[in-house]
């Protein structure tokens, strides 16, 4: 096998990302230093400067991931076949547990707690881009629209009602610390039926 290029090698990389993971989670933003990130990774400082410029830049990177972690799961969830219902009770679930769940959830804080000074850390995760989630299923409604399952004039804004239904109540509670644990999936059940049942009410075809 040969050498990777400098910057190049992805277990290098994922070892840095890991480490940096590890210390953000631990101690936050702010008091997490470049020379903590070095021996949680296990590397040398030389390294990470290799691979990223700043610790904002890890920092930004581990966002990116969680969310496309999250993201991946609900383009599945809406690209597969059978009734409307279903698949929104599925994606609304999904959506819920992935936003709540212990990492989303710190990483949310420690982006909330930088916003000012770095506002592209929010973006990171809430910003527009072609894999927007919005945008995803602003795409399925459409469809089913076509194909006459849903009725939505203005199927964008029904996206993102649907969104707000299924994270607000559950994503706020645990992002303010009203709510220590992660939902159980009981309450990630009932959360899903209702947001999906009033959504529906008002763009089902069939009402």
């Amino acid at each position: 096998m040969g050498r990777h290029a400098a910057g190049e090698d992805p277990v290098k990389r994922r070892q840095i990302v890991e480490g940096a993971r590890q210390v953000f989670m631990n101690v936050g933003f702010d008091a997490a230093s470049m020379n903590d990130i070095t021996r949680a990774a296990g590397v040398s400082k030389g390294t990470i400067y290799v691979y990223f410029e700043n610790k904002g830049e890890l920092f930004q990177t581990i966002i990116l991931e969680a969310k496309q972690r999250i993201f991946e799961d609900l383009r599945a969830t809406l690209s597969a076949e059978g009734p409307v219902d279903d698949i929104l009770k599925r994606f609304s679930a999904r959506l819920a547990t992935g936003m709540t769940c212990e990492e989303t959830v710190k990483a949310m804080r420690i982006a909330i707690g930088v916003a000012e000074r770095f506002p592209e850390l929010v973006r990171a995760f809430f910003g527009d881009h072609p894999d927007n989630l919005v945008d995803t299923l602003t795409a399925f409604v459409v469809e089913r629209t076509r194909t006459g399952e849903l009725r939505a004039d203005d199927p964008r804004v029904a996206a993102v009602q649907l969104l707000e239904l299924s994270t607000g109540h559950l994503w706020k509670r645990r992002l303010f610390g009203l709510m220590e644990a992660p939902p159980t999936e009981a309450e990630i059940s009932e959360m899903a039926e209702n947001a999906v049942t009033l959504f529906l009410s008002r763009y089902s075809a069939g009402i």
